[in-house]
């Protein structure tokens, strides 16, 4: 393992089947989810940690219920890690932040549901424990009917405010 390779970690946010059961779908849901197969396997192969994140809350997305489980499309491997989280930061009351130090982390690739919930909490929450916050544009949506001005508009103001660098699936790298 390379110096670079370990000090980078995708993060897939709350990548649920209850999200993907709405009555608005998910915008652009195949997509999303390619890339962040994509994201995974390219993780993997440069032998960058890979963080699956899980949300639950009493009401939504129950612990151990069918909803709360990660999408089907989404098949994580033994070396990859799991964070149950119960409020919108990633970071916020789990061991996150100390996995990521353990492993030397100073850059997170960001990607997951909802753009404008535990999407923007993270990026916001990464940035302000001082990493390098990189927001995959393509790799993260949400389910509401204006879908696809919420991304465009998180994109934006994440990357505008300088919390997030964007960049595309094709662009991501964790060998630099």
């Amino acid at each position: 393992m390379t110096k670079s390779n370990r000090h980078t970690t995708l993060l897939v946010i709350d990548v649920q089947q209850g999200l993907f059961q709405k009555t608005t779908p998910l915008y652009r849901a195949r997509e999303v989810l390619a890339n962040i197969n994509l994201l995974v396997e390219r993780a993997h192969a440069a032998h960058a940690p890979v963080v699956y994140i899980q949300h639950s809350t009493e009401k939504n997305l129950v612990e151990g219920t069918d909803e709360w489980k990660l999408h089907p499309a989404i098949q994580p491997e033994p070396r990859d890690i799991m964070i149950r989280k119960h409020h919108g930061n990633a970071f916020e009351d789990t061991p996150l932040k100390e996995k990521l130090d353990a492993l030397h982390v100073d850059r997170v690739v960001v990607t997951g549901l909802v753009s404008n919930g535990c999407v923007n909490a993270t990026c916001n929450g990464a940035h302000e424990l001082g990493y390098d916050t990189v927001l995959v544009s393509d790799a993260h949506s949400t389910y509401r009917e204006d879908a696809e001005a919420v991304v465009t508009e998180y994109n934006a103001r994440l990357s505008a405010g300088g919390v997030v660098r964007l960049q595309t699936t094709a662009e991501v790298s964790f060998t630099d």
